[in-house]
């Protein structure tokens, strides 16, 4: 199966009930753990790259890093620009290879934010690349991407006409999610995932699922979350890995051993995921 479009690992996610791990990785270690545990789990994943990502290493290399690692997997795998407000950075990376994107609109107006939304739908799809919309907002800032404050939430009418306007392929809603670690045990609003997918049929997005417990992610899921999206437990394990390596061996000099340390706990940290969304196994 290897590389393919974001709606062949959303669509059998939401026939099966199960979420799809959608990860953001910032370097080559990161990335090819979470495409080779995937393997090893029978799951597909959303390989994910923030705009610091791109910026950081360059949308060419990052996209033949991935294309190295994600060519010879027989799971569904696919690449996908997370939070973007920058329509040369989207530009980019359609251009570059990704299979989707997240126009993040949530800084326009609504009536802009659908004008924008739906010229990104059009470039993307006529180069055969999805686009994930969002005009309300995660709380939090992610890669200096968001904000702190309240998001503007709007109505379900609204957020329908938005939808069904630009022809996105899937959304982000805003339910109560933030990015970043949770400060106090979150109230999320189900039934708004729930009446949104009832009414579009379009795969939901979760973003802000680090440590959220699994009686939420599965009521999520089951409510239309097809695509869960994990950040901050990845990046927490790959600097703590580290971190412990070091601190139980403080005169090594030894880099293959830290470097294999560091790939097992983002492996386990993949796994966990995977299975914690009941996406393993060959369902595929």
């Amino acid at each position: 199966m290897s590389i393919r479009p974001l709606p062949d690992l959303l669509g059998p996610a939401i026939e099966g009930g199960y979420g799809v791990l959608a990860l953001n990785v910032f370097d080559d270690l990161t990335l090819r753990t979470a495409i080779e545990t995937a393997e090893t789990q029978r799951a597909p994943i959303v390989i994910q790259t923030s705009v610091k990502t791109v910026r950081a290493l360059g949308a060419r290399k990052l996209a033949g890093m991935f294309a190295r690692s994600a060519s010879d997997s027989t799971m569904p795998v696919s690449l996908h620009l997370d939070h973007c407000p920058y329509r040369e950075v989207i530009t980019e990376c359609i251009t570059n290879g990704w299979n989707s994107v997240l126009f993040d609109a949530s800084h326009l107006k609504l009536n802009e934010a659908t004008q924008q939304t739906a010229e990104v739908v059009a470039e993307a799809h006529a180069n055969g690349v999805h686009v994930e919309g969002e005009v309300e907002g995660i709380q939090g800032v992610e890669d200096g991407i968001g904000s702190d404050g309240a998001p503007t939430v709007y109505s379900d009418d609204k957020i329908v006409d938005f939808i069904e306007t630009t022809q996105v392929d899937c959304f982000a809603p805003a339910i109560g999610n933030a990015h970043g670690l949770y400060k106090a045990a979150p109230t999320l609003d189900v039934d708004r995932v729930r009446r949104l997918f009832a009414r579009t049929k379009v795969p939901m997005a979760l973003h802000g699922g680090s440590g959220l417990t699994m009686a939420q992610f599965h009521e999520l899921i089951s409510a239309g979350c097809a695509k869960v999206n994990i950040s901050t437990a990845l990046k927490r394990t790959f600097v703590s890995s580290h971190r412990e390596y070091l601190g139980d061996h403080t005169d090594s000099a030894e880099p293959l051993a830290l470097i294999a340390h560091v790939r097992g706990q983002v492996a386990e940290c993949v796994r966990e995921h995977i299975e914690l969304f009941a996406g393993a196994g060959d369902l595929r």
